[in-house]
């Protein structure tokens, strides 16, 4: 059967006396998106484009990680530091978020020198290949600078929303409860770190998520420094075959979209697992 061919016949029965132009442009769209010579392209080059995936959930992780470790850090600063520590915390943290993430990568990969940086790391990786064998923690073969400007980029931008997240969580607790451990004998800081962290980072959950999905969208931004991560691979088939850029497009589309699902629908039973008995979701 001539699927085309019966979808043509059956548009213009539909349309009937409708405008010969509307029905070729709808069908023009329509022809395109049936293209079955450049869907069997997109399908033989599958594992080319799931190579990116792995790339840019690999980038995803690792920023979302140093994000992590350098932004609840600066929050808790924000909320119970005081002095230059704060204000100097602060102001970066408004410089980051104010600056386009494609500047600071760009920044990142030209200017910043990311070869004196990566050759420590890379020693350290191989010292430890020496002593515990092979592990997987060395760069794979290819990424390099590009993945290690990209993670710097992408980590500290999440890094600057992530203290605001922590930030929010932290001064949400109630200081009574600082006050109620400080009175059993607990210092300060035993107090932040057993009574106020605990639930703050129950209840950082829901940011947490926004900005996990954020990070997921925004590792297509590396494409600008050539990164092979999923935006990129996609570039590169469609300079291959021009006729299959809507179908190439679709298809990472439709990877971004399991993707992002995926991972709010994980997000959403992390929050209702770790809800505070008693505080509705």
């Amino acid at each position: 059967m001539d699927l085309p061919a019966l979808f043509s016949t059956v548009l213009w029965a539909i349309a009937g006396d409708a405008s010969p132009l509307v029905v070729e442009t709808v069908w023009s769209v329509v022809e395109t998106v049936l293209s079955i010579e450049d869907w069997q392209f997109v399908f033989r080059n599958a594992d080319y484009l799931l190579g990116g995936v792995v790339i840019t959930i690999v980038l995803t992780v690792v920023s979302i990680l140093l994000g992590f470790v350098l932004g609840f850090p600066a929050g808790a600063v924000e909320t119970y530091g005081d002095g230059y520590l704060r204000s100097a915390v602060r102001n970066v943290g408004i410089l980051l978020r104010g600056t386009p993430i494609l500047v600071i990568m760009i920044y990142m990969y030209f200017v910043m020198p990311i070869e004196y940086l990566l050759g420590p790391i890379n020693a350290a990786f191989g010292g430890l290949d020496i002593l515990l064998g092979p592990t997987p923690f060395a760069a794979p073969d290819g990424i390099g600078t590009a993945f290690f400007a990209a993670t710097l980029a992408l980590g500290l931008r999440s890094a600057a929303y992530q203290s605001q997240i922590f930030r929010g969580a932290l001064s949400s607790i109630d200081d009574g409860q600082m006050e109620a451990a400080r009175s059993i004998g607990m210092s300060r800081f035993e107090a932040i770190r057993h009574v106020v962290v605990p639930q703050a980072l129950r209840r950082s959950v829901p940011g947490f998520q926004n900005e996990f999905t954020i990070v997921l969208k925004d590792t297509s931004i590396a494409f600008a420094i050539g990164l092979g991560e999923l935006l990129k691979r996609s570039d590169d088939l469609f300079v291959q075959q021009t006729t299959a850029v809507l179908e190439v497009f679709l298809f990472a589309s439709l990877i971004y979209f399991v993707l992002t699902f995926g991972t709010n629908r994980t997000l959403d039973y992390v929050e209702n697992y770790f809800a505070i008995p008693g505080e509705s979701s």
